[in-house]
């Protein structure tokens, strides 16, 4: 047994072989880590479920917390699990919403269950499976009715390739309801060639796209997160502002003509052309064992 397994709760992934492990986080008393194949996914604080933690994640918050009226129930479907941050937060601000959730390690989500058990009030199913097969076969009844998509799914410390591409977000486009959203995790580093066809391939399919990130990662001086926002119908201008004040600063929300500009010549990711994210260098993540 590693010195990593004897002293934290771990569990090595059927699938892919990846190592998880929950660490307490040691600066958040009622916090966890959630750690899989070296990098970290996940981070919960049990106690305070609407605290986040890691910046993209806050970002991702923020969006939720524009959708519709404040404490208003949403519904909701979270492609990549981890930890269930995102679904814990969106019970915890907005009791009573309806939230499904889409994860192929079954595995991962026993031991998260098992070890950072959530709120068993919250009206949260939990699907099994490849989330672009899952989200093909999703009820027929949610078609038109979700207010808000979680597109944040990672193998390792990569998204694969198969759900990158346009085919991919086709089929998460006619679940948004009016006000829907769907809110996609993309990370890059020096170049943001991928993160560049991400915003082409989003707004290929949808007529409303902006991304909002921490601004030397726009200007792709470091790997980090962008989060991409996309919608059918326009996306309320007062959000850039309130976005933006929400923090974590520096930030930097990229919409209209500048997206465009960012997007440069970057093409529409298809199946043919689609690629996994790209793998980030040893010094992003800093995991002691």
């Amino acid at each position: 047994m590693s010195r990593v397994e004897a002293q934290h709760p771990s569990v090595t992934l059927k699938l892919s072989g990846h190592l998880a492990v929950i660490e307490p986080d040691r600066f958040t008393p009622g916090s966890f880590n959630l750690i899989v194949d070296g990098t970290p996914q996940s981070h919960v604080n049990v106690d305070h479920p609407d605290e986040l933690f890691f910046e993209y994640v806050q970002r991702i918050g923020h969006v939720i917390d524009l959708i519709g009226e404040v404490g208003e129930p949403i519904t909701a479907v979270h492609l990549g699990a981890g930890a269930l941050t995102l679904p814990r937060y969106v019970e915890a601000t907005r009791p009573g919403s309806r939230q499904q959730v889409v994860e192929l390690e079954s595995d991962l989500i026993d031991f998260v269950r098992a070890e950072l058990p959530w709120d068993k009030r919250a009206q949260l199913r939990v699907r099994h499976g490849d989330a672009r097969e899952v989200l093909g076969k999703l009820p027929a009844g949610l078609h038109g009715s979700v207010d808000l998509v979680v597109v944040d799914i990672f193998s390792g410390a990569r998204t694969p390739a198969h759900v990158t591409s346009r085919e991919f977000y086709e089929l998460a486009a006619p679940l948004l309801s009016p006000r829907g959203v769907v809110v996609v995790n993309v990370a890059d580093g020096p170049g943001l060639a991928f993160a560049r066809a991400q915003a082409a391939t989003l707004s290929a399919v949808f007529d409303h796209v902006l991304g909002l990130a921490e601004t030397q990662v726009l200007k792709g001086r470091r790997f980090g997160n962008i989060v991409f926002v996309a919608a059918h119908t326009p996306i309320d201008l007062s959000w850039v502002s309130r976005l933006l004040a929400g923090g974590p600063h520096p930030s930097k929300v990229v919409e209209g003509a500048e997206l465009r500009q960012f997007m440069a010549s970057a093409l529409a990711t298809t199946d043919a052309t689609a690629t996994p994210s790209p793998l980030p260098g040893r010094t992003v993540f800093q995991i002691g064992n």
